[in-house]
Order: C-alpha cells, then sequence, then structure tokens
C-alpha cells in the first residue's frame, strides 16, 4: 500500500516484499554506482509516516514484520551497508547511519575532501527494539533480542538479548 506524497528515487534499485505498507511523506532514495539491489524491504513491512530511507553508494536491507515508526531515518553511504533483522521494532525519531566518519587532519584542506574512512556498516539482528529517538552509529552491530533504551546513542556493538541506554549507550541489564 502506498500513501499520498512518497518519493521514490532510481526506483529500479528499490526491491519490496508482499504486503508492505508505506505511509504518507516518505522518501526512499536508492542511489548506488553500481548495485541494482540498493533496498529491500521484506514481507510485512511497515513505513509510518515521514520516514527516510536513504542510500549514497551503500545498501539496506529490512527484513519481515519490521516496523519504522514516523520520522525514522536510515541512511547508508560509502559502500557500508544496514541490515535490520527480522521482527524489529523502530521507535519514532529514530536515526541508523552507516558510512563512516570524514577525516579532518589537513587544516589546509577543507574536510569534505579528505575522505571518509568506512565504518563497515551497521547490522540490527533479529527481534531488536530501538525506543523513541535512538541512533545508531555505523560499525555497530546489536545482537538478537537486544533493546535500545529512549533517546540512547548506541556507537558500540551489543550482545545479544542486552538492554543499553545512554548518551554513549552502555549496558544496562541482560534479558535472561
Amino acid at each position: 500500500m502506498f500513501a499520498d506524497n512518497i518519493v521514490l528515487r532510481q526506483p529500479k534499485n528499490i526491491h519490496l516484499g508482499n504486503n508492505v505498507i508505506i505511509s504518507e511523506f516518505c522518501v526512499l532514495d536508492a542511489r548506488h554506482d553500481d548495485e541494482y539491489q540498493v533496498i529491500t524491504i521484506g514481507d510485512d513491512v511497515m513505513l509510518s509516516t515521514n520516514v527516510m530511507i536513504s542510500c549514497k553508494n551503500g545498501c539496506i536491507k529490512i527484513g519481515k514484520n519490521t516496523g519504522l515508526s514516523a520520522q525514522t531515518i536510515i541512511h547508508a553511504t560509502n559502500h557500508c551497508p544496514v541490515s535490520l533483522g527480522d521482527d524489529v521494532i523502530i521507535g519514532p525519531q529514530s536515526y541508523i547511519s552507516a558510512g563512516g566518519n570524514y577525516h579532518f587532519d589537513q587544516l589546509d584542506v577543507p574536510i569534505r575532501e579528505q575522505g571518509i574512512n568506512p565504518d563497515g556498516g551497521i547490522t540490527l539482528e533479529d527481534n531488536i527494539w530501538l525506543g523513541a529517538k535512538v541512533t545508531v552509529l555505523g560499525g555497530v552491530t546489536m545482537g538478537s533480542g537486544s533493546i535500545g533504551a529512549a533517546g540512547a546513542v548506541i556507537n558500540k556493538s551489543v550482545a545479544a538479548n542486552t538492554i543499553c541506554g545512554g548518551v554513549p549507550a552502555k549496558v544496562l541489564k541482560t534479558r535472561t
């Protein structure tokens, strides 16, 4: 189901499963210089209002039975992929960004011209829950059954069945 005011960039690079819902004002931007399956969305996925899935030479895969709440942004650049497993819940205004960090050592060269050190991407395994306004940075893997508390900035990998929170995120407890 497609709602009104959806933007699809490079639609030939977007692959949708069955029963996908894309709500109002969503943007799916599948720019890539040499890949064909840039954005892949599994069965029974819901993108709430104003979700942005943006690729610039990166790929994003979203597993089945996954929900992205309003105003969530997933960004993949610099050949660093983002992978969301099955049964993932992403709270509103969350930000998941893979690509890397700019080099900035040379003071006489603009930062944007110094290149990027790739971060390897992001993997959220199956059965993950991110609360509202969670940020997940590149290089992070969250193990199955993990939870990111509302407002967390997750900049390090998290083991399976772990609850983390804070800025930067720290382990709060383990689900046992």
